[in-house]
């Protein structure tokens, strides 16, 4: 079978004859006798496009044979047209060669191999052995766009075994059989490779590493390399004039800006807090000035609405925090309540725990805790009122 892929990795269109279709799972496997589409393998994704009006979804090759995944089989077996996906070829091309820019950058500036290389369809990931700082990653960077406009020739040929051991080549060739097949980017890297790639350096055209991030003993760097790489930065340089915007200041003033509303945000996230922090003394004191009082010991009940739980919860806290202090609140956020009942140490007679498993069975509920707080949720049904009062009431008999 002719590899056209391998003649010339720009042949967006081609004629071929069908020599042969399988049927295979309700899909129909079919076998060109030359195709321009690149098999899956080499860490490279395979190419998609069209053999006539039908959608070409995934290619791959089997004992030397290259097979076209096709929904239906096609009508016409003789010259039928077909034609590639050129975004998705431009992507695995560009995306495959910065890969080895970038790994043979790591190894020449750090010594540093590359331990593991994944080619996405929205992003590609590359991992270098150890941990970088920010301005080593973003060294590597720059040296990739350098080695771009370089406009270097990208080289491909195929060796024999023994001519790959007098280029030191350290990829395995245990699985491969026949010739082996080399890419070469000038003087920066010489590897085995049976990928498709672009044929200079100037064809990438710009890589931009999108973050980068501790895994396992390596870092991995997400990357975008071409129109992709291209798009991501008019896209982010779109919501950069947008955010500079917001902020009437320059592109340069944009991180002081965003510096001053964070700083903005967490003197009122403070100042909030204290307020809330007032507001809860104030609370707490009404509201142990109006519990129950028995024997000298305050039965505080509420029921609260649309409120948030953790305030609830440091509010019984701090309550049953002195001697002689009950609290049974109960929390109602539409379909749903929870209850949190607390009492002070010093009350031993009591049981929180057994006295929440009674009472929140009357709103079909689940919960627990200790002697001095137990915390649950259940219900809002009707049975809520109920429920208060006869917790109430139970407290009250325990202590008389």
């Amino acid at each position: 079978m002719q590899k056209i892929f391998y003649e010339n990795s720009y042949k967006k269109d081609f004629t071929a004859e069908i020599v042969d279709i399988k049927k295979i799972d309700e899909k129909f496997h079919v076998v060109l006798d030359k195709t321009a589409f690149y098999p899956e393998g080499g860490g490279q994704l395979c190419d998609i496009g069209k053999i006539e009006s039908h959608d070409v979804d995934y290619v791959y090759e089997k004992e030397g044979v290259i097979y076209h995944v096709l929904d239906q089989a096609p009508k016409k077996i003789h010259k039928v047209k077909c034609s590639l996906n050129w975004n998705r070829r431009e992507y695995t091309m560009s995306h495959h060669l910065s890969q080895h820019i970038i790994s043979a950058l790591f190894l020449k500036e750090f010594n540093k191999k590359t331990t593991s290389f994944h080619m996405g369809i929205e992003i590609s990931t590359v991992d270098i052995e150890g941990s970088f700082s920010d301005d080593e990653i973003m060294k590597i960077e720059q040296l990739a766009n350098d080695v771009i406009s370089e406009n270097i020739l990208v080289e491909t040929f195929e060796i024999t075994r023994k001519e790959a051991k007098k280029l030191r080549l350290k990829d395995d060739f245990s699985k491969i059989n026949g010739d082996i097949r080399v890419v070469k980017v000038g003087d920066l890297d010489t590897n085995c490779c049976c990928g498709v790639h672009p044929k200079s350096t100037l064809d990438l055209r710009l890589i931009k590493f999108k973050k980068w991030e501790k895994y396992k003993n390596s870092t991995r760097i997400e990357y975008f390399a071409g129109n992709k790489a291209i798009d991501y930065v008019i896209n982010r340089d779109k919501n950069l004039s947008k955010i500079c915007k917001y902020l009437s200041c320059s592109d340069e003033d944009s991180l002081k800006g965003i510096e001053n509303i964070n700083n903005k945000l967490t003197d009122s996230i403070n100042e909030n807090k204290k307020l809330k922090e007032e507001i809860a003394q104030y609370e707490l004191k009404d509201m142990i000035s109006s519990g129950k009082i028995i024997k000298d010991i305050f039965i505080i009940t509420k029921i609260y609405n649309d409120k948030d739980s953790k305030y609830i919860s440091k509010l019984a806290n701090k309550i049953t925090e002195k001697d002689n202090k009950v609290v049974l609140f109960a929390l109602v956020n539409k379909d749903r309540v929870n209850l949190v009942f607390s009492c002070s140490k010093n009350l031993t007679i009591l049981d929180m725990n057994n006295l929440l498993k009674d009472s929140i069975k009357l709103i079909d509920g689940k919960g627990g805790g200790s002697k001095i707080t137990a915390q649950g949720g259940g219900k809002n049904n009707s049975n809520l009122e109920s429920l208060m009062s006869y917790t109430a009431m139970k407290v009250e008999k325990e202590l008389s």
